[in-house]
């Protein structure tokens, strides 16, 4: 075969065998297990750590539910939980985050993509639009934690956080996951423990939006 008539190639394979296509993606390609082991492998800060692992979007993404859930004067409805459990989901078939420097370089094309697969994340999950409240709310824990993951994770200086990363939200010293899940203190979780908790917190909202638990 002439394998300059070969198509190029635009999907990626997933832990569970099916294909989705990072160009046109499909909202019903990929599992809830396929989208938490991905994530699970999708490293925070460029890989960079101060501990053997790096920090997970996983871990990261419970990080900022466990914020908005202790902000909150009522507890969170579904929706809103899988609004935060969800809202780097793109980053998992993109393969990295993409720290905030390089997003300029790499222009309006790249995040065209990333638009798209968030497109299909919020269709196949039904996400809502953020309210201008609820958006606020957001930012603020996804600064908080950033800004603490920084210091914890990473090694950061508060002043570098602050002169370097422009980022004015207070350091955390105490780490909000710990209270659900125990562990060390801001230590990045195994793979496999991101994966399973990623998924369980999923599958939890889920069946909470759909009128399964209460």
């Amino acid at each position: 075969m002439n394998s300059g008539s070969l198509l190029p190639r635009a999907w990626m394979r997933l832990p569970s065998g099916a294909h989705l296509d990072l160009i046109d993606p499909d909202p019903g390609a990929w599992t809830d297990r396929d989208l938490a082991v991905r994530l699970s492998r999708t490293a925070r800060w460029g890989g960079e750590s101060a501990w053997p692992l790096p920090l997970s979007v996983a871990q990261h993404s419970l990080l900022v539910l466990e914020l908005r859930r202790a902000a909150a004067p009522v507890p969170l409805s579904a929706a809103e939980e899988l609004q935060e459990i969800l809202h780097d989901a793109e980053e998992g078939f993109l393969g990295f985050d993409c720290i905030s420097p390089l997003k300029a370089v790499l222009g309006e094309p790249f995040r065209a993509v990333a638009d798209r697969l968030m497109q299909a994340v919020a269709q196949r999950y039904g996400l809502p639009d953020w309210t201008p409240e609820g958006h606020r709310l957001h930012k603020a824990a996804d600064l908080a934690a950033a800004a603490s993951e920084a210091v914890h994770c990473v090694g950061w200086t508060h002043e570098e956080v602050r002169e370097i990363l422009r980022i004015d939200a207070p350091v955390m010293g105490i780490d909000p996951l710990v209270a659900r899940y125990g562990d060390t203190p801001w230590e990045p979780w195994p793979l496999a423990v991101a994966a399973e908790r990623f998924h369980t917190a999923l599958q939890n909202a889920l069946a909470r939006r759909d009128g399964l638990t209460p």
